[in-house]
C-alpha cells in the first residue's frame, strides 16, 4: 500500500525503482542498511503480496550476491530495499498540516 500511495497503481514501476536505487547504493560511499536481524525471524504476512518482476541481468546478480553476503533470499531483500525505498520518500514529503 505504501508503494501505491507514493508511486501509484503500477506496483512494478515502484519496486522496480526501489531495486534499482538499492542496487546503486550497494556500490555507493553510502551503502544501504542492511536488513535488520529481527527480520530473519519474521514470517510473512497473509497480505503480503508476490510480484513477479523481471530484472535485467546485473542488477539480479547484485541482488544475489548482497543476499547471500546477508545470509538472506533476494525476495527478503528486495522487501527490505522497498521498505528502505519507502522510508527514504516519506522522509522527503512535507507532513502535512492539519
Amino acid at each position: 500500500m505504501g508503494v501505491e500511495a507514493h508511486l501509484g497503481s503500477d506496483l512494478s514501476v515502484g519496486v522496480r525503482a526501489a531495486l534499482a536505487e538499492y542496487t546503486r547504493r550497494l556500490g555507493s560511499d553510502t551503502p544501504p542498511l542492511p536488513i535488520p536481524r529481527l527480520a530473519h525471524d519474521a514470517s510473512p504476512t497473509e497480505a503480503a503480496k508476490v510480484i513477479d518482476l523481471p530484472v535485467n541481468g546485473e542488477m539480479w546478480e547484485a541482488l544475489e550476491r548482497e543476499a547471500a553476503r546477508q545470509n538472506t533470499t533476494v525476495s527478503e531483500l528486495a522487501a527490505h530495499s522497498v521498505l528502505l525505498y519507502l522510508a527514504e520518500i516519506d522522509g522527503m514529503t512535507p507532513l502535512s498540516t492539519v
